[in-house]
């Protein structure tokens, strides 16, 4: 935690660039799945400075929500429907980080780039950033074959996410590690003051076809 407090403003932004490309990277391999073109967001993970001065992370967003879940929506966290299903979904990942982060001994109030005194889990809110766009594939599916209800079924099919698998490194491992492993990579990062995030690369269309089922 001594570490995490002490990092230097170049070290973080440079981590919140890592990990907005890896963002970016997997709403582009989302889309790619929903038959979408993907080369726009391509072109704009190039674009990604050093903590996102450029806010490269809202041009992508604009890019990709009316593809991926249609032209007349908009991301709204108090509307209900699509965009309540995807609270839900973000809320399974949150937990998941929030533990990760816990676990790799890291403070989760001192966030990279979300901060706000009232946000306990503010690292946590980080760190799954590159993951959202698997919610975004569940819920797509799931109003596509089930409509957009936050029943049981849907919330069942949301919690189980996070024991998909997805390429890591030379093999695979399931969200909930891949979070895990992510968390601590940070936190040697800030002991060694040396950045090297395991970050998720995205999974095959097949695998992001099938979540949500």
């Amino acid at each position: 935690m001594r570490a995490q407090w002490q990092a230097k403003t170049p070290f973080i932004k440079q981590a919140w660039k890592r990990i907005i490309i890896a963002k970016v990277q997997m709403q582009a391999a989302a889309l790619d799945m929903a038959g979408e073109a993907r080369a726009p967001l391509d072109m704009l993970t190039r674009k990604i400075t050093s903590g996102d001065g450029t806010n490269i992370e809202a041009q992508a967003a604009r890019y990709y929500w009316p593809r991926m879940m249609g032209a007349d929506f908009r991301r709204d966290t108090g509307a209900d429907d699509a965009n309540a299903l995807l609270n839900y979904g973000y809320t399974v990942l949150r937990a998941a980080a929030a533990r990760s982060v816990v676990a790799a001994g890291l403070h989760p109030t001192i966030g990279l780039f979300h901060a706000n005194r009232g946000n306990a889990f503010a690292l946590a809110d980080d760190l799954l950033e590159p993951f959202r766009p698997l919610i975004d594939c569940a819920v797509r599916a799931i109003i596509r074959d089930r409509g957009p209800l936050v029943d049981t079924e849907a919330k069942q099919a949301l919690a189980r996410l996070i024991a998909t698998d997805l390429p890591l490194g030379e093999g695979v491992t399931p969200v909930s590690v891949a979070l895990s492993k992510l968390a601590t990579s940070l936190g040697q990062s800030f002991e060694t003051e040396t950045l090297s995030l395991v970050l998720p690369t995205p999974p095959d269309p097949l695998t992001l076809a099938g979540l949500g089922k």
